[in-house]
This record gives structure tokens, C-alpha cells and sequence, in this order.
């Protein structure tokens, strides 16, 4: 063959690689290792330092068997160190397990991951039955009581649900009360705020702030204890609202952390209506949420977080930054912008 003609065949393409499929597709291996040791408090006995295996075994209840195998498997996966090799090695957390999957440190986010554990990864092995019907595959399924129902009735369940979105959406709020201007304003009410976390993160910063947090009856002594141990009674004043029943309070700004997303079309715009009501002219709505990047390409968690309102609520959806400002300009504000927050989270801004 001429070296010419050796030129002018097109060159023979490598196969792509299925790594990325396997990855994702197996995804489920690493996902259960972390929630189970999340649930076993793993990482809390381990903030008392570095223990053998053995120790651990005996520590967690876990089998012979399984004890390498699982502790070995959080090695590889970057989530344990290991000191050592064979029966001796002892293991411990890493700078990051230490800092937010010990239950004891502040920043802790592993409420979220027992949320996980406890509903929604038996939840979504039912994606499929979800996609092709559109309904919630969540405890309205198995015993025909809608989530929130389910929730509010249970003490114990209210106080996990209320842990795993408190330490979740700790660094969005911060970076919230870092980046926003809240100068122009002389009170701030947050609607739908659980224990208060956002308005406390918010007033600790800008303590000329008229702060409320407001939520159902029976999170108000929720919200008050978590303001007490922020050093803010007196500060930031806890509320009822049943925000479908009520309007919201007069307020110059008015916040929702991550409340949008649970409803339908016809609820966001409802919330949104009763948001532009309460507000002067010049004031501002926040919604903070995992917003859709409008070409819907990039925000993979986001997209995935309206995919589990649809197994959690059926109708419920994220959304993208376009949504909201079409939303909210139907609704007769003036003008919108998206803050980037943290992560897939952005603050979506409403002005009057």
C-alpha cells in the first residue's frame, strides 16, 4: 500500500468505554455501603479515634463475614483511613466523614442520608412505576397516607425530617446571607421555616432585621428550641402559618428554603401570588431551591431532586431560573435574577 493511500483511510475509531454506564448503573454498591454506615454511626464512634476492626465489629453488631468487606469497601471509597494492614489496621474518619457524619459536629448532613436510607431509596426502586404513571411511590402507595400526613403525625419521624433539612441546607443558606444584600430591608419573614434555621442564619448576619420564621403549629416548639440554642430568642420570633389556609405576613422580604418544589403548578403560583400580596413595593421574594439550568443540560442533581418530587408527590417538580421569572412576572413583579448559592442551589429573586 502507497503511503498515500495510507493517509486517506479513515483512521479506525476505539470502541467508547462503559465505564461511565457501569459507574452509574452500579451506583446503588457505594450509595447502600455509605447510607448503612451513616446508619449504624459509623463516624460517630469513630470521632473518638482510631479503632481496629475488631473493635468495630463489636461496636456496630456486625458479622465475621462482613466486617472487612465493609470497612475495606469505605476505604476505597475515600469515606475511611486505615492505619495498617491485616487484624491490626485501625481505622478512622477522614477530615471530611469527621466534619459531617459525626453526629456530634455541628455541620453534620448525615440527617438527610438517614432520611435516604430510612424512605427513599426503598422509594425509588419504584422510579419506573412513577415514570409510567405519574403517582407517588412514597408511604401514600403502601398505605395510602400522603407524606407530610404520615410525617406531621409522627414525632419522632417530624424531628429526622426536620435534622436531615437542616443540615443539608446549612451552606446554601449561608452562602445566602453572605451574597444577597439585605441593606435595602427592615424585615425579613421565611415561610415554610422549618427550625428556623434560615431566618437564624440570616438575623446572626444583619441584626437590624425584623426577623419571623413561620411554619404548621406543631414545628413552632421545634423552631423555638433550635433559636434558643442559636442564641437568638428575642432575635428571631418562631410563627404559625398554614401557608394554603393563610396570607402571608407584610414583610419587605419574604423567603422559601426548598418549598416550591414540593407542589404542583397551580400551588407555586398560588404561594407566588400570596409572596407579591405581602411585599411592598421594592421588596424582594426568595425562593431557594436546586434551579434548573434553563437549557436543563447541566444540573444533573437538580433534575434529579424533581424526579424524586414526582416519587414523592406525584405532580411536584424543580424548576428552572426561566420558570420562576415567567411565574413570578405573570404574577406582577418586575423584574427576576438567580443568585448561585452552592452547589446545584441558587437563590431565585423576585423584586416588586
Amino acid at each position: 500500500m502507497s503511503a498515500a493511500l495510507a493517509e486517506t483511510r479513515p483512521a479506525v475509531q476505539a470502541d467508547p468505554s462503559p465505564e461511565q454506564i457501569m459507574q452509574i448503573g452500579m451506583g446503588f454498591w457505594p450509595s447502600k455501603t455509605l447510607l448503612s454506615a451513616v446508619e449504624l454511626g459509623l463516624f460517630t464512634i469513630l470521632a473518638d479515634g482510631p479503632q481496629t476492626g475488631a473493635a468495630l465489629e463489636d461496636a456496630l453488631g456486625l458479622h465475621p463475614r462482613a466486617t472487612r468487606d465493609f470497612l475495606d469497601t469505605l476505604v476505597a471509597l475515600g469515606l475511611l483511613g486505615r492505619q495498617g494492614d491485616g487484624p491490626e489496621a485501625r481505622y478512622q474518619n477522614t477530615p471530611a466523614t469527621a466534619l459531617y457524619l459525626d453526629r456530634g459536629s455541628p455541620r453534620y448532613v448525615g440527617g438527610l442520608l438517614e432520611m435516604a436510607n430510612a424512605r427513599l431509596y426503598p422509594f425509588w426502586a419504584d422510579l419506573t412505576a412513577a415514570l409510567q404513571t405519574g403517582k407517588p411511590q412514597n408511604e401514600i402507595k403502601r398505605n395510602g397516607k400522603a407524606m407530610f400526613d404520615e410525617l406531621y403525625a409522627d414525632p419522632g419521624r417530624l424531628e429526622q425530617f426536620m435534622g436531615a433539612m437542616t443540615g443539608v441546607s446549612r451552606a446554601n443558606f449561608e452562602a445566602f446571607a453572605e451574597k444577597f444584600d439585605f441593606s435595602p430591608f427592615a424585615s425579613h419573614v421565611d415561610i415554610g421555616g422549618a427550625t428556623g434555621q434560615l431566618a437564624s442564619i440570616v438575623q446572626a448576619r444583619n441584626p437590624h432585621l425584623a426577623s419571623r420564621t413561620l411554619d404548621l403549629p406543631v414545628v413552632q416548639p421545634i423552631a423555638e428550641r433550635h433559636i434558643k440554642a442559636a442564641g437568638l430568642e428575642g432575635r428571631v420570633v418562631a410563627g404559625e402559618i398554614d401557608f394554603f389556609r393563610d396570607e402571608f405576613p407584610q414583610a419587605d422580604l419574604i423567603t422559601m428554603g426548598m418549598i416550591l418544589h414540593d407542589w404542583n403548578l397551580e400551588h407555586k403560583k398560588m404561594l407566588i401570588a400570596k409572596a407579591y400580596r405581602a411585599l411592598p413595593e421594592g421588596g424582594a421574594f426568595v425562593a431557594i431551591e436546586n434551579i434548573i439550568d434553563d437549557a436543563r443540560r447541566e444540573n444533573a442533581f437538580g433534575l434529579m431532586m424533581s424526579l424524586n418530587m414526582l416519587i414523592e408527590f406525584g405532580e411536584a417538580f424543580d424548576f428552572t431560573g426561566a420558570d420562576f421569572t415567567s411565574w413570578c412576572l405573570e404574577a406582577g413583579f418586575r423584574r427576576c435574577e438567580i443568585l448561585h448559592l452552592s452547589g446545584p442551589c441558587s437563590a431565585a429573586i423576585a423584586w416588586k
